[in-house]
C-alpha cells in the first residue's frame, strides 16, 4: 500500500541512483524541522527528536530499504549505514561531469536557454561531487565556445567585464529574442521587396466598385492590365485570358462615360446625313 501521506521529496531509490540529491533534500528539510543534529555523530538529541527524524527519514525511503533496515531505530546510524551504501555515486557521477564541463560549448546548443539548462546540471553534479565551479570559469567557458563567426560579439561582450554568469546570460538570452524577432520580420516581407497588394473599395454615384491592384495588360473591348493576352466577356471590366498575370477591374463609370459619348456621335452623323 503506497504512502498516505505526501513526500516532501522524492523517496531514495534501492538503486541509489537519486541518493546525492536525497541526502541535500533530507539534510535541508531536517533542518528546517530542527531536527539537523539527529543524524550528526556524536549529537546528543532528544528520544523524541530522534523518533521523530527516524519517522521522516524512513517516510522517504524505497518499500525496500525500509524492510532491510527494519531494525535501524537511531537516525545517525540509518544515515550512516545509507551513506557507506551509496556514497560511491560521486566516483560514478564525477567524472561524467567533469567530462561534460570539458566538452561544454554554446556553439554547440540551437538557443542560448538550452545551453544554459546544459551549464547549470553539469556544475550542479560537480557541486553535489563537491567541486566547486565559480562565476569566472563559468563566464570563461562560455567566453571561448562563442561560434567562429561571432568572434566581435564575443570581444563585445568580454569589453563589459561581467562580474557575474547570470548578467551575462540574461544579455545573450535579450539578444537571442531580439535576434528571432528581426528574423521574423525579415522573412514575412524580405528586403526591397514591395508589400502584397490590397484590394480597395470606392463609391461613385453611390455604386460600389472594386479595383485590383495587379500588374499585367488584358486584350479585348474592356483593356487593363489584365494577365497577358485574353478577350473579356464584356466591355468596361472582366478576366484577361489566354497567357495572361493579373486582373483589372475596371471603373464602370469610364465605360458609362464612352458609351455616352459614342452615342453623342452617331447621333451628329445621322444629322449630317
Amino acid at each position: 500500500m503506497s504512502n498516505l501521506t505526501k513526500l516532501e521529496f522524492a523517496a531514495l531509490d534501492i538503486t541509489g541512483k537519486n541518493y546525492l540529491s536525497w541526502v541535500l533534500d533530507a539534510e535541508i528539510h531536517l533542518d528546517a524541522k530542527d531536527l539537523g543534529d539527529t543524524i550528526k555523530e556524536g549529537n546528543k538529541a532528544t528520544s523524541q527528536n530522534k523518533a521523530k527524524a527516524m519517522i521522516f527519514l524512513r517516510h522517504h525511503l524505497h518499500e525496500g530499504l525500509k524492510i532491510e533496515y527494519l531494525t535501524v531505530k537511531d537516525p545517525q546510524v540509518l544515515w550512516s549505514n545509507l551513506k557507506e551504501r551509496y556514497d560511491h555515486q560521486k566516483t560514478v557521477i564525477l567524472p561524467k561531469a567533469r567530462y561534460d564541463w570539458l566538452h561544454l560549448r554554446l556553439q554547440d546548443f540551437k538557443s542560448v536557454s538550452e545551453y544554459n539548462s546544459a551549464m547549470f546540471r553539469i556544475t550542479s553534479q560537480l557541486k553535489l561531487c563537491g567541486e566547486k565551479i565559480t562565476d569566472a570559469e563559468m563566464l570563461e567557458k562560455t567566453y571561448t565556445t562563442f561560434h567562429a563567426n561571432n568572434v566581435v560579439l564575443q570581444t563585445q561582450y568580454r569589453e563589459k567585464e561581467f562580474k557575474k554568469y547570470s548578467e551575462l546570460i540574461s544579455c545573450l538570452l535579450v539578444a537571442e529574442q531580439n535576434n528571432e524577432l528581426l528574423m521574423k520580420n525579415h522573412e514575412s516581407r524580405p528586403t526591397g521587396s514591395a508589400p502584397f497588394p490590397e484590394a480597395n473599395a470606392t463609391s461613385h454615384n453611390g455604386k460600389e466598385k472594386y479595383h485590383a491592384n495587379n500588374s499585367g495588360r488584358g486584350r479585348g473591348r474592356g483593356r487593363g492590365y489584365g494577365h497577358g493576352r485574353g478577350r473579356g466577356r464584356g466591355r468596361g471590366y472582366e478576366y484577361g485570358r489566354g497567357r495572361g498575370r493579373g486582373v483589372l477591374f475596371q471603373n464602370s463609370y469610364s465605360h458609362q462615360k464612352g458609351t455616352i459619348k459614342m452615342i453623342t456621335n452617331k447621333r451628329k452623323i445621322k444629322m449630317r446625313t
